[in-house]
């Protein structure tokens, strides 16, 4: 089985993937939170930090691309062709308003022709293999049929089905009977992504879907990042990863209340690892002084239990 690392805006930048890897590993693909190409042809300074020289990364990056305008597309697949990526992912999967608003994410599963316009303009002028990231449906899964019939007409490198439509956002569960269809019936390799959190939850779907050798993990690999490792997330290695991450945001971000800030997304995922952290998460998510962010965590990773193998809840 390959694993993939979902891209989380506001998580799991460049910093974190090259940490992530660093420290615990085990992912085959890393994904970029999406970058939104425009009619200007040049990479903003926050694009030029996630899209280092891939010969100098050491380990898989896709770049993930989220727009309508194929010209838009096709300028930015380019763009990350000439720095060494040798694969792009189409976002057809985000369900923020903003984004759908603008018929872009998954906006794009709103009109079949349109998608269908789209896809044979960067398709037909592709300067290099391009992947989907799609949801099943805007408003039903009953429109995944009409959806997965356009995606079939087109070399599609690999497609990664989330099978919620866009108002499930990320709750409620997973349509698998949409998954088992996509699986059968796709012209490209299927990737699964959607409420993984366990290693216990891989194994049943490994068991359940032998044919699959990919799937995708998001908010379950972020709660426990040691997940694909043989050791699992251990307090001693979780620690180091945590000190490197806010030193290094603090670098970049030249503050530490924006670089503890960033640090306090990751906690809302990782306090679920350790028993009884409700008091001390409490008082982490009210800090805002670094020597009283950095002595509260020193107590939840010297004070408290690390359960690596807990199903993690954090909804």
């Amino acid at each position: 089985m390959r694993y993939y690392f979902a891209p989380l805006e506001g998580l799991t930048d460049s910093i974190y993937r090259r940490l992530h890897h660093t420290y615990f590993g085990g992912v085959d693909r890393y994904y970029t939170p999406f970058l939104s190409p425009t009619v200007h042809r040049a990479l903003t300074a926050r694009e030029q930090r996630e899209l280092p020289r891939a010969d100098t990364l050491g380990f898989c990056v896709v770049p993930q691309l989220l727009t309508k305008n194929a010209d838009d597309f096709l300028w930015m697949a380019s763009a990350c062709r000439d720095l060494g990526y040798e694969e792009v992912n189409l976002n057809a999967g985000c369900p923020s308003g903003t984004v759908t608003a603008k018929g872009k994410g998954s906006g794009l599963l709103r009109d079949t022709d349109a998608l269908d316009r789209f896809l044979d303009s960067i398709f037909s002028n592709a300067p290099m293999p391009i992947s989907v990231k799609t949801r099943i449906g805007y408003d039903t899964a009953e429109e995944f049929a009409d959806i997965l019939a356009v995606y079939n007409r087109y070399p599609i490198k690999e497609l990664t089905v989330h099978p919620r439509v866009r108002k499930d956002f990320y709750n409620g569960p997973v349509d698998m009977e949409c998954f088992r269809y996509a699986a059968e019936n796709s012209n490209a390799p299927v990737c699964y992504n959607g409420s993984l959190r366990t290693r216990g939850q891989l194994e049943e779907f490994s068991t359940a879907y032998p044919q699959m050798d990919a799937v995708m993990l998001g908010r379950g690999l972020v709660a426990n990042p040691g997940l694909l490792t043989a050791g699992g997330t251990t307090v001693q290695v979780l620690e180091q990863f945590h000190d490197s991450l806010l030193e290094e945001y603090i670098r970049a971000f030249g503050s530490s209340r924006n670089a503890m800030f960033r640090m306090k997304e990751n906690w809302r995922y990782w306090l679920c690892l350790f028993a009884d952290s409700h008091k001390l998460g409490k008082r982490l998510r009210k800090a805002t002084d670094e020597a009283e962010y950095k002595a509260i965590t020193r107590e939840i990773f010297h004070a408290l239990t690390i359960n690596s193998d807990i199903t993690p809840d954090w909804d």
